[in-house]
């Protein structure tokens, strides 16, 4: 079983940043597909971003392309999101998942929450304008 761990939400003021981390264990790391996505008040979830086993292929939604950044540190069993010029349509829980069936990050079904097993319970990100 793998467990995910998220942490660095919190409340920032329009056109600030946050990093956001997941933690994983219960599994080899470098074996899943890692994914975001997120869930704002009254919608449902979206995918934010997706990263590759080996940290060479990343996907972007094209709402957050040049302003998030996901990374990944197999050596920490860590995946991360930098979020940068936060606007108030960003604020959302946003989750972590983990996926070792997968066949490539750049897949259409990377995008699609279906295709992941394991998730995390989700830090909050709150944007003031």
């Amino acid at each position: 079983q793998v467990q995910l761990v998220e942490s660095g939400g919190g409340l920032v003021q329009a056109g600030g940043s946050l990093r956001l981390s997941c933690a994983a264990s219960g599994r080899t790391f470098n074996s899943m597909i890692m994914a975001w996505f997120r869930q704002a008040p009254g919608k449902e979830r979206e995918f934010v971003a997706v990263m590759s086993r080996g940290a060479t292929t990343t996907v972007y939604a094209d709402s957050v392309k040049g302003q998030f950044t996901v990374s990944r540190d197999n050596a920490k069993n860590t995946v991360y999101l930098q979020l940068n010029s936060l606007k108030p349509e960003d604020a959302a829980v946003y989750y972590c998942a983990a996926s070792a069936a997968l066949g490539a990050a750049n897949s259409r079904n990377a995008k699609n929450q279906s295709a992941y097993a394991y998730w995390g319970q989700g830090t909050q990100v709150t944007v003031a304008s």
